[in-house]
């Protein structure tokens, strides 16, 4: 019988919540609103507008984890329930507000709970919307940041409520 181990990054249910942040294309002009609220039923919305105008274009929300999920992940599973848009799930592997993001898109169906998995080899490094090239694969020894984007001229309102968010050994 294979024995899997699981790191829960987030469910929004322990006393233990991330502090989430949203940055969305202001720090470059853009016009682009999201919002991010913890519900109730323990799940979370990041929802809003996403404009082009300004040279503008995405909106997004993170968060610092609260201790480090370190080791050898398998894979990285999340819940959520989406419009039918594609999403970037995002890790960092440090603490700092800027620089390489390993991304991985998935897109949602509309009004259904869904399932995504990703290997560490999925994780496309990106720095600033753009993909780079011979730099270093993610190391899932250590995430340290994890978060949500939209974007890729997905120009109006989006809405992704997330259940929970895992790594799996």
């Amino acid at each position: 019988m294979l024995i899997t181990k699981e790191f829960v990054l987030e469910d929004f249910s322990s006393d233990k919540k991330l502090e989430w942040q949203i940055i969305n294309d202001g720090v470059m002009g853009g016009l682009s609103e999201g919002r991010f609220k913890i519900n109730p039923d323990q799940t979370a919305d990041f929802w809003g507008n996403v404009s082009l105008e300004n040279n503008g274009g995405f909106a997004s929300v993170r968060a610092l984890l609260n201790e480090p999920a370190s080791g050898n992940f398998g894979k990285i599973v999340l819940r959520v329930k989406g419009d039918g848009k594609t999403y970037s799930f995002r890790i960092r592997t440090d603490a700092n507000f800027d620089g390489v993001a390993y991304a991985c898109n998935f897109t949602t169906k509309r009004d259904e709970w869904t399932e995504h998995e990703f290997s560490p080899t999925d994780f496309t490094p990106t720095f600033r919307g753009s993909i780079l090239q011979n730099t270093t694969p993610l190391n899932e020894t250590q995430i340290r940041q994890i978060g949500f984007l939209i974007s890729e001229k997905q120009a109006g309102s989006f809405s992704l409520i997330i259940d929970w968010i895992k790594a799996v050994y």
